[in-house]
Parts: C-alpha cells; sequence; structure tokens
C-alpha cells in the first residue's frame, strides 16, 4: 500500500521514524516533507499536495503530523473525496459507541470509527500530545481497520462529495 507523508516543524523529527515503520510494516512511502526542517515554514505547503496524491488515487492513504493536528486535518479535508480524521490520543467512550449499546473499551476506537464510518483515507496525529510508540499503535490500528461498506455510510460519503 501507498501511503502519502506530510507534517510541518511540529512533526518534523517524528515523521522520520514514522516512515521507517511504516515501510518495515511492507509500506511503501511518498515524503511530501519538509525537507529540512524550518521552524518557519507553513503546513498547507505539505499537507495540500499530500491530500491531493490520496484523492487522485496516487496514494491510498496518508497520515499528517501538526503540533494539535487540527490546522492539517481542516487544510487536508478541503479537498474533494479527502476524508481525514485527528487522533490526540487514546479514548475511551463513555456512553455506548453504537446501535447495539456496547460500551468500547478499546483506546483506539474513535480512529478504528473513522476507517470503519467514515472510510477515512487520511488521518492527522498531534505531534505534542502522542508518542511516537504510541502513534505506531494507533497507525497500525487504523491501517488493519476496514471500511463496513454499510450503506447508510456510503450515502453520507456521496453526499460529502456532492457537496
Amino acid at each position: 500500500m501507498k501511503i502519502a507523508l506530510a507534517t510541518d516543524h511540529a512533526g518534523y523529527e517524528q515523521l522520520k521514524e514514522l516512515k521507517s515503520y511504516l515501510q518495515s510494516l511492507g509500506h511503501e512511502c511518498e515524503d511530501f516533507g519538509p525537507k529540512q526542517y524550518d521552524p518557519d515554514d507553513d503546513y498547507p505547503d505539505f499537507i495540500m499536495p499530500a491530500a491531493k496524491a490520496v484523492a487522485a488515487g496516487q496514494c491510498q492513504f496518508g497520515i499528517i503530523l501538526g503540533r494539535s493536528g487540527q490546522a492539517e486535518a481542516m487544510a487536508a479535508n478541503r479537498i474533494k473525496a479527502v476524508r481525514c480524521g485527528l487522533y490526540y490520543g487514546p479514548a475511551v467512550p463513555i456512553e455506548a459507541v453504537d446501535a447495539s449499546g456496547e460500551t468500547s473499551t478499546d483506546p483506539y476506537e474513535v480512529i478504528k470509527k473513522s476507517r470503519q464510518h467514515n472510510d477515512a483515507n487520511m488521518f492527522a496525529i498531534a505531534a505534542s500530545y502522542v508518542s511516537v510508540d504510541e502513534m505506531k499503535k494507533v497507525i497500525k490500528a487504523w491501517l488493519e481497520t476496514p471500511f463496513s461498506n454499510e450503506p447508510r455510510h456510503i450515502r453520507r460519503h456521496q453526499k460529502l462529495d456532492e457537496a
């Protein structure tokens, strides 16, 4: 699988380690930068090309980093056909997660739902809030979680893509 990677200065060091990790899992990575550390760089310069590569099908997924990840997710989601989730760290829901009434104790449930229900093809990680070891765990969980293909979720995606 080919994965687009991008960050700004806030995730520069972590992205290098994540790239090696993903390659060790057998994935091909396209690194959209930055190529060198610059504390004054601008995240759209790296995030937007990565998101466009995912939207065009040149990369199947994208993983992006930023200090909080919020602006990076917003930038990616401006590109039609990109559905970018956001991860701050492990979270356990306080109420039932789905119609079955089951409450999950899985700390990665929130990011797995972005794949299962939203067919997220990108996700942003808050580099200042999540350790590299935690990033590796959540990336693996996210990549291994399939989209449910339920008609209600497909219908919702179509509405987003038509907007």
